[in-house]
């Protein structure tokens, strides 16, 4: 080959290098933005906010209202659903707007990362920067987030006829459609990262126990929203016990079975505590195994880091518990949201950092000449 055509082929090597960072970036910064979603969606529950536009305008909704008959509009539509007329009647003008408030910055960051999404996408396809190889991912990326605003819109409609909330198992599935996107944009991000030559890499089946933790996460994701759904930090606030015992009485009290587990406040904060024990326990399994394969390595330190981030996690779910007080004279169990927030945050935090940590386990996608 000739000098010049080796120049030539190092050039657009450096040049592909610097179209994966640039597309590194944008799919990080929009990680970050679904963080945020999930924290400020989060905020939404936490104050019941939910249901207080009652219209899935996707054009007209970016515009609040800007009068007070606007106002008066929207309130007058919220008083139609059973969330005021059996729990908020009496709320006032002032009080709607705050939860009114809190709904719109969330479906307006909404489409805030939709735009984010789709027009570096169309930029930099129109540029040539986005490798062919990576569209059906990106594809694939666009086709979730589509599918999370109709299953938050899907969620939202369980609340206006017939219930005072939303459905805890549209809320699962609003919750667990956002971890999968968030974890799909880390992975395909981290795989673009710059290659390390001679890097070592762990055992299959240790590959597969970061797998497992991964799964087993999700699934907590899961049982952490039907507890928000619930409400079912309301059926228990002590630790280390549950409701005063090891083994609560109550747990399945609902006829048929197995609506106990998705139904029965208790139960679902008995098991979102079990599987929280089980994933701390296997985290710290998995951090050894992999010291004892490549003590000293990066991977080894990512699995320390690991354990960092599941012990604060534990920490903060029992301080969520334990910082729960009546919020009026009605005895209702609140948790403080601020801490509750945290909560939510680090277990998208540990999601990430899990992504992170099994995707360093494949080797860099080789750059194409």
């Amino acid at each position: 080959m000739s000098v010049a055509a080796t120049a030539e082929r190092a050039e657009e090597a450096r040049d592909r290098t610097r179209d994966r960072r640039a597309v590194r970036i944008w799919l990080y910064a929009l990680a970050a933005l679904v963080l945020a979603m999930v924290v400020v969606g989060g905020a939404t529950r936490l104050t019941e906010s939910g249901l207080s536009i009652t219209e899935w305008n996707v054009v007209q909704g970016v515009i609040p209202p800007m009068s007070e008959e606007t106002w008066q509009e929207e309130f007058a539509k919220y008083q139609q659903i059973p969330e005021y007329q059996e729990i908020n009647r009496g709320m006032s003008l002032s009080e709607f707007k705050t939860i009114y408030w809190w709904e719109w910055s969330h479906r307006l960051l909404g489409r805030f990362i939709g735009v984010a999404f789709l027009v570096p996408f169309l930029w930099l396809l129109a540029t040539r920067r986005i490798e062919k190889s990576l569209w059906p991912q990106l594809v694939g990326i666009f086709i979730l987030g589509g599918l999370q605003g109709v299953a938050g819109w899907w969620m939202v409609a369980s609340g206006l006829t017939e219930r005072t909330d939303v459905s805890q198992y549209r809320l699962a599935v609003h919750l667990i459609l956002a971890s999968l996107i968030f974890a799909y944009l880390i992975w395909v991000a981290h795989g673009l990262r710059p290659q390390r030559p001679a890097a070592k890499y762990p055992a299959s089946p240790t590959k597969r126990f970061a797998e497992l933790l991964i799964i087993l996460l999700i699934l907590q994701l899961y049982f952490g929203a039907l507890v928000a759904g619930l409400e079912a930090w309301r059926a228990a606030t002590d630790w280390p016990e549950t409701a005063g015992a090891w083994v609560p009485s109550g747990m399945f009290a609902i006829e048929p079975l197995w609506r106990n587990f998705f139904e029965n406040m208790l139960l679902v904060q008995f098991q979102h505590r079990m599987l929280a024990y089980l994933i701390a326990i296997l985290v710290v399994v998995h951090a050894v195994m992999i010291a004892r394969q490549m003590p000293g390595s990066r991977t080894a330190f990512s699995g320390y880091r690991l354990v960092a981030i599941v012990a604060l996690q534990v920490v903060i779910g029992v301080v969520t518990l334990l910082t729960a007080a009546p919020a009026d004279i009605t005895g209702e169990v609140q948790v403080r949201i601020d801490v509750a927030l945290a909560h939510q945050a680090i277990a998208f935090i540990l999601l990430g950092g899990l992504i992170l940590h099994r995707r360093a386990m494949h080797e860099p996608i080789p750059i194409r000449s």
